[in-house]
Order: structure tokens, then C-alpha cells, then sequence
């Protein structure tokens, strides 16, 4: 492809001597990559040049066009960003070096696709992520040089082996597409995403493209039907409007299909495959717009947003309305004014024209505050785990627009609570944050906030600050990672030592909550690479680690399996594996009743095969005939296990009521219950539970542990008894 359609699409906004620099660059790659051709089969020049169009789509600066053509040329023709520097400039330089040291960072490498569950492999993934978002805050647009390089990539995938192909489109999916909708823009997202949809689920994706391809003559009549009536009704009342057709993406009318598939519905129930858009010159108009669009059709209110008052995070701004018409069919229809459109189809990409002279948009860093922040959790986060976790919670998953009591506008991820809205308008607010208001009525910290939420924060002046309780996940009292962050910098200010007494008594309740205190603390520590066991205690008191890892930590270390499964027939439920042996029946005894994660030792019966007994279980610990125990392991079957457990509390009416109905919603079976009352007016309950592991156990625990009057919640052995002969 020649370069004048380049030069047709950068001519409508770019001077004639930045044009001139373009063709130079132009000029430089192609005379650079001369000879060199793509997997594809066709010129490598073709690259580049496509991923410069697709930025002249954008209308991007000079530099960022340079650039895009320059960007292969040190890696693929060994010519030094120093040589590129002085016949180009340092700007362009140093957007074609980001580029490039980008183009190295695999997000997923063979390693990653071959062991998925591999530690290192997955601490590579996560590092490599934190590189290329850091580089790309620090210009932004290395981002949109890189968007546009994976889009022609993702457009000339066949070339490639499946496998590649397979990899390069999860990554897309999980990142690149994701991030053009974080500085949405669509024109990018939309694509990207359905690409990346066409290789990962290459069945779906076809019987969505001939749904569509089945509908597109009904859709084709009935916009050409409803864009004159409603054109008729715009002259009418003098508003001068452009009335298009939009149409729905492939991967938007899977996802669609799949929420509504959920609800009983099918393909025929989409509403919004029928829709508009309606451009107008001013703000006024559109809601003029609105006003004639209701008037002609009735609106669904449950449909409507109004977006150009709360504009999304990404700066998208306009009116949705979902109206029926002729009383039968919804119809979508979009109102947004020339500069929204812009704004909503190239995002912060529209802002970039400032750069060749023109005023700077003065809301353009306000838009991409977010990626500036990546930074400052570069320099803040300890590990990149910390770091993959902020950037999918707080800046790839979808926002809530909240209100603060004057009136100003919060955006956070969905799921966020009052806690997370705290800290995210000031840390004190945070520390000392003792209860909150949302529409004058007091939730509880764990709420989760709602578009148009009111939040009023209510905080104690000199508060003992932050509870560790708040980083307990299985409490859900904090989302994002910026919250979590500055709880656990709190705790690490606080004294080493009182860190320490604290952690440890947290882990020993744990421990003595779950029926495993015998465990070694040591062995523990090192699972989480703690070469000191202070230092692990630390860890814990401060807040790092929490309980809830801990038990997921020790519960997979329990459940590896390194041993020969056992064929085991019906009645066989405990899904153990035994050492050494083939099909032999196993029970678990009912006298320490263990459950995946606890250490566990097999007593081979003389009549009922082998016992699986805890490895601390009284009986084995003073068994005698030592040659009858064997080494056996939790398997992998998914089952359900008989566990005692003992509640001591305060008796008051409604305590059985609240115990029972938070077993239910941690989809538990209560299998048996009794009381014994006590003389001080305490009462202890014993509960046999119906569990899957101890992580789910001890999610259980915790949670009772703060029923009012509670004061504690334990896993016991009720009876002992002898080994079964």
C-alpha cells in the first residue's frame, strides 16, 4: 500500500510541513525493512503503515505517527534508537525505544501456557504486566502505538501456528482490550474484543455471526423505516439532528446472549439489536432530543441514563433511552453532540490534538489520573501479585458513580464499599472512618455502593485507626487495592513488636479454630517464604498475610497429590489416596473426623479396609501396632464432609435463628444440633456441618465469630474412641 492513504487521512488535520516529516518517516522504514516480509506473506512495511492509519483514525500528533512507523525498526533491522534520534528527534525516539522495550514483555510465555499453575511462571506474568503499564503511564502514547500494533496483529493472526494464536488472544482479551476501554476508546475495544472472541471461541463466535447475519435484513428495514419518522419529527420543532443506524458487535451480542440466557431468555429478547444514534450540535439539543423521543415514543424508565451528568470515568458522555415502538418493539436510541461522539468512539486519544498547537484540554489528565497513579503503586506495592490485583480491581473492572454529601462525583469499581470510598477521598478519612450513611440511612462498612449513592463517612477525630478485620476478605468490608494498601501501610508503622504478639495470637486462634494446633509454625512460614518465623508473625499482625491465606496456603500444601489414586467402589466417599495399594475401600473415622487439609494417616481394619484417621487423632497417636498405619492423601474429588463444631455464646432469643440462617447462606448443611445451658447464662451449641474443606470451615468460623454474644466458634472432637479393628 502506497502512502497516500496516509496522507489522505492526516491532511485533514495536520499542517502541510508535520506531513512532509511523516512521508520522511515513511520514507526511513520502508528503505529500513526493504526485503523483509511478514508470516503473512505480505511486505513488512505493511505493518507499521497500518498501525500508523489506524492512529490517523485517531487524528494522533505527529510524533505518535512517526513513531508507529518507526517502531519495528530497531528490533527487526538492527538500527540503533540513537541513529533514529538524530534524524528524527528525541520525542520520537523515546516513543519508539517505549515501544520496543514493550514488544519484549510477553504478558503470557510458553512457560505461563504450559504450567499455569506454576509460581514462577505466574511472578513472571505479573512483573512483565507491571512493566509495560508503568511504561506506558509514563507516555501516553506508547499506549496507543501499542494498541494499534496489537489490533493489526490480532487482524493477520491466521499467519500464525493455533497455539500462538490461542496465547496472543487471551492476552488480548485479559489486557489490551480492557485498557482501550479504560481510556475508551471504542474504536479499538470493540475490535479488539471481537477478534479476540473469534479465537478463543471460535463455535460461539460463529453461531453469533449468523444469528446477526439472520436478523440484518429485518434490522436494515426497520431502521429505514423509524429514521424518517423521527427525522419528520426533529424538522417539526427545528433541531437539526444526524440519525444513524449502530450497530451491535459480535462479542457485545455473545455477552448479551449469555446474561439473558441466565434469565430464561434467548436471542430474540435483545432489545437493543434495534438501535440509533443521534447526533447533535449542542448540549441544549440532546435534551431537546430526548424530550421529542419521548414524546413520539413511550420510554422504558428502567433503561434510561443520563451519562452527559455523570460521565463515566473514561469521559464517555451521553443520553441512553430504550423507548417501544409503535407499543412493540424496544428500540435503543443514543444522544450525544459531535464532540461526545468523538470523545466516546477515540477517548483520551481525541484530547492529543493540543500537542500540534492547539489548546490543551484542560480535563485530559483529570481522565487519565488512573494510569498516572500506576506509578505511584509502582513505587508503593511490595510484590507484583499486590500490584496484578490493583490493576484489575481498580482499573479494569467497571465503575460506580457515587455522590458525596456536596455534590461531587466519585468514581470506584463495582463491588466498592463505604470503606473503599473513604479511603479513596482521603486516608484519615479512612484510618478513623467509625460507620457511614449512604441516602441518610446507616449501612453497614461492607455495603455495596450503587450508582447515585449519597456517602456520608462518619469518623472518630483521633480514631484508634484502621481494624485488621477490615483486610479479611471472607468479611468483604474493603475492594480496592488503594484501600487495602494504605490499611496495611498503617499496620506496618505500628510497632514491630506489638505486630508480632499480634500476629501470633492471630495465627494461634486460627490454628486452635480449626482443629490443627499441633502443625508445625516453621514449615508454615516457609510455605510463605519467611525465613523467620518473627518475621512471619509480623507479617501477619501488620496485616500482609491474612488468616484466610494462611488456611487456603496450608490446606492446597495438604492437598497435593503426590500418590496413586484408589479406584474406590460407591460407598467409598472420602476420596483419600492410598500409598502403594490399588482398589481398597477407606472410611473416615468418626472419631477425629477429618476433612481436606488436615494432615491424615490410614489405620488398615481387619474388616472394613483402611480407617483414615487425622495424623494428631488421639487414637493413633497411642496406637500400639504401629505396622497397621499407612501413608494415604487426600485425592481430588469433589465431596462433602462430616465436621463437628462447638459455638460458645451468651443465650439470648434469636441466636439459633441468626447461627442458622448464616450457615444457609454459606450454602452449608447442618446435618445434627444440641445445646447444653450453662450456669453463668452461657449456652454452648455443637453443630455437625456438612463441608467441602477447611477453607470453606474457616470462612464459616470467622463469620459466626461476629454474631452478636458470640464468643467463640471452634472445630472439636466430641468423642474418643478406639481405632476400629
Amino acid at each position: 500500500m502506497a502512502f497516500s492513504q496516509l496522507r489522505e487521512k492526516v491532511q485533514g488535520y495536520l499542517p502541510l510541513e508535520k506531513i512532509a516529516l511523516v512521508e520522511d518517516a515513511y520514507s526511513y522504514a520502508s528503505k529500513a525493512h526493504e526485503g523483509q516480509m511478514r508470516k503473512s506473506g505480505e511486505p513488512y512495511l505493511e505493518h507499521p503503515l497500518q498501525v500508523a492509519l489506524t492512529l490517523a483514525e485517531l487524528q494522533l500528533d505527529t510524533g505518535s505517527l512517526v513513531a508507529a512507523l518507526l517502531h519495528d525498526v530497531p528490533e527487526n533491522c538492527g538500527i540503533p534508537v540513537a541513529e533514529i534520534e538524530a534524524s528524527f528527534g528525541s520525542e520520537v525516539a523515546r516513543l519508539v525505544d517505549g515501544t520496543t522495550k514493550l514488544g519484549k514483555v510477553p504478558l503470557r510465555g510458553p512457560i505461563e501456557a504450559k504450567q499455569r499453575g506454576s509460581i514462577a511462571a505466574r511472578g513472571e506474568q505479573v512483573e512483565n504486566l507491571r512493566k509495560m503499564l508503568v511504561a506506558m503511564a509514563e507516555d501516553l502514547r506508547v499506549v496507543f502505538i501499542k494498541l494499534a500494533d496489537r489490533l493489526h496483529n490480532m487482524q493477520t493472526l491466521d499467519a500464525l501456528p493455533p497455539e500462538k494464536r490461542h496465547t496472543i488472544a487471551q492476552e488480548t482479551a485479559e489486557v489490551y482490550a480492557p485498557l482501550a476501554h479504560r481510556l475508551g476508546i471504542w474504536e479499538l475495544k470493540w475490535q479488539l474484543e471481537d477478534l479476540s472472541f473469534r479465537y478463543l471461541q471460535p463455535r460461539k463466535y460463529h453461531q453469533v455471526v449468523q444469528l446477526v447475519a439472520g436478523q440484518h435484513l429485518r434490522r436494515e428495514d426497520f431502521i429505514k423505516q423509524v429514521i424518517p419518522e423521527l427525522k419528520r419529527e426533529f424538522e417539526r420543532v427545528g433541531l437539526n439532528a444526524e440519525i444513524l443506524g449502530r450497530p451491535k458487535h459480535i462479542y457485545s451480542i455473545h455477552q448479551k446472549m449469555e446474561k439473558y440466557a441466565a434469565q430464561g431468555k434467548d436471542f430474540n429478547d435483545i432489545y437493543d439489536l434495534f438501535a440509533l444514534r443521534v447526533l447533535v450540535n449542542s448540549l441544549s439539543d440532546c435534551y431537546t432530543a430526548l424530550g421529542v423521543i419521548h414524546n413520539l415514543w413511550h420510554p422504558i424508565l428502567a433503561q434510561f441514563n443520563d451519562f452527559i451528568a455523570n460521565p463515566k470515568s473514561n469521559g464517555y458522555q451521553s443520553l441512553h433511552t430504550t423507548v417501544m415502538y409503535q407499543g412493540v418493539t424496544p428500540l435503543e436510541i443514543q444522544i450525544r453532540t459531535y464532540q461526545m461522539h468523538r470523545v466516546a468512539e477515540f477517548g483520551v486519544a481525541s484530547h492529543w490534538r493540543y500537542k500540534e498547537g492547539g489548546k490543551q484540554d484542560i480535563n485530559l489528565e483529570e481522565r487519565v489520573g488512573w494510569l498516572r497513579q500506576l506509578i505511584d503503586w509502582h513505587r508503593e506495592l511490595s510484590g507484583a501479585e499486590e500490584f496484578l490485583e490493583s490493576v484489575k480491581t481498580d482499573i479494569f473492572n467497571d465503575q460506580v458513580f457515587v455522590f458525596t454529601p456536596k455534590g461531587e462525583i466519585k468514581d470506584l469499581p463495582i463491588g466498592s464499599t463505604p470503606l473503599d470510598f473513604a479511603y479513596h477521598v482521603h486516608t484519615d478519612l479512612g484510618h478513623n472512618c467509625s460507620g457511614a450513611k449512604v441516602n441518610g440511612r446507616l449501612v453497614p462498612l461492607s455495603y455495596h455502593l450503587k450508582n447515585g449513592d449519597v456517602i456520608e463517612i462518619m469518623s472518630v477525630k483521633g480514631g484508634r485507626g484502621p481494624s485488621r478485620d477490615w483486610l479479611n476478605p471472607a468479611l468483604g468490608f474493603v475492594k480496592t487495592s488503594h484501600a487495602k494498601v494504605k490499611i496495611r501501610q498503617w499496620f506496618k508503622k505500628q510497632e514491630r513488636t506489638e505486630n508480632i504478639e499480634r500476629g501470633r495470637e492471630l495465627l494461634e486462634k486460627t490454628m486452635r479454630q480449626l482443629g490443627v494446633a499441633s502443625m508445625e509454625r516453621e514449615k508454615l512460614a516457609r510455605l510463605f517464604q519467611y525465613a523467620s518465623l518473627a518475621d512471619f508473625y509480623g507479617a501477619i499482625g501488620c496485616g500482609d498475610i491474612t488468616t484466610h491465606q494462611i488456611v487456603v496456603k496450608f490446606a492446597a500444601q495438604q492437598q497435593q497429590p503426590r500418590l496413586v489414586e484408589v479406584a474406590p467402589p460407591k460407598e467409598n466417599i472420602s476420596a483419600v489416596k492410598v500409598e502403594g495399594v490399588g482398589d481398597l475401600l477407606t472410611h473416615l473415622a468418626q472419631c477425629c473426623h477429618p476433612l481436606p487439609g488436615d494432615s491424615i494417616i490410614g489405620y488398615i481394619t481387619r474388616t472394613r479396609g483402611v480407617t483414615v484417621h487425622r495424623q494428631d487423632c488421639y487414637n493413633v497417636v497411642n496406637e500400639d501396632e504401629r505396622e497397621r498405619l499407612i501413608s494415604v492423601e487426600w485425592g481430588e474429588r469433589s465431596s462433602l464432609y462430616p465436621v463437628p463444631i462447638q459455638v460458645q455464646a451468651w443465650d439470648r432469643v434469636g441466636l439459633m435463628r441468626d447461627i442458622t440462617i448464616l450457615v444457609a447462606e454459606e450454602k452449608i448443611n447442618i446435618v445434627a444440633v444440641s445445646l447444653t445451658n450453662n450456669d453463668d447464662g452461657s449456652v454452648s451449641i455443637f453443630i455437625t456441618l456438612e463441608t467441602a474443606n477447611l477453607v470453606q470451615l474457616n470462612r464459616l468460623l470467622d463469620k459466626i465469630e461476629r454474631i452478636p454474644g458470640v464468643l467463640s466458634a471452634m472445630r472439636i472432637e466430641r468423642e474418643l474412641g478406639e481405632v476400629s479393628s
